[in-house]
């Protein structure tokens, strides 16, 4: 057995290779971007399976997941995440992908859906796939956090922002401190992610 994984973070992307190290599998290749992704199937023939990160470069949400498909001549495509949502899963499952694996996901039951979805078979967990996305209230967002998280996504400087809301650049920076918090979010750009991820935007 053949795999790929696309991902590009270079810790999570030597785990999860490590995970999947085991007798039945020839071959584990590791890249960072979806058009290495491309290059690698395209120069070496298609791989059993590929996993490929929602948020990597060159993505462009599920448009990669196609893409990836026909470098891999159809051949097993799953997704790999570590914070979308179920209706992201879900749209991955709809849009062809062999699979949604959640990064969180342990070594055992990686290398099985691995095996699993090589076999020709759909995976997703179950304990995943019922989960409900939050709305911003559920997870403690007031309004105005909201709409300055809503004021990142697009990509707004905390000047503009405060601009667009009758708000001091300083408060605007506070909000941004306070839902980074509450998303668990390293910083702005990442907690951008997670809002899309979540579907919270």
């Amino acid at each position: 057995m053949r795999i790929l994984v696309a991902d590009d973070h270079d810790l999570v992307r030597d785990t999860i290779a490590a995970y999947l190290d085991d007798k039945d599998v020839e071959e584990v290749r590791t890249v960072s971007t979806l058009d290495d992704a491309v290059d690698a199937a395209t120069r070496t023939g298609a791989f059993d399976l590929v996993l490929l990160d929602y948020q990597m470069p060159g993505m462009n949400g599920l448009e990669g997941l196609d893409r990836m498909k026909r470098a891999n001549r159809e051949k097993p495509v799953a997704i790999l995440s570590g914070t979308a949502t179920r209706d992201v899963a879900q749209a991955a499952l709809s849009a062809g992908a062999q699979g949604f694996i959640p990064k969180t996901l342990a070594a055992r039951s990686l290398l099985t859906a691995a095996r699993f979805m090589a076999a020709g078979e759909v995976y997703a967990p179950a304990e995943y796939m019922q989960q409900v996305a939050p709305s911003p209230g559920q997870i403690g967002l007031s309004k105005r956090e909201f709409d300055v998280l809503r004021g990142i996504c697009q990509g707004k400087s905390n000047k503009e922002i405060g601009r667009d809301h009758n708000l001091q650049e300083v408060t605007v920076k506070l909000h941004v401190k306070t839902l980074s918090r509450k998303l668990q979010a390293r910083n702005r750009t990442h907690a951008a992610m997670i809002a899309r991820d979540r579907g919270l935007i």
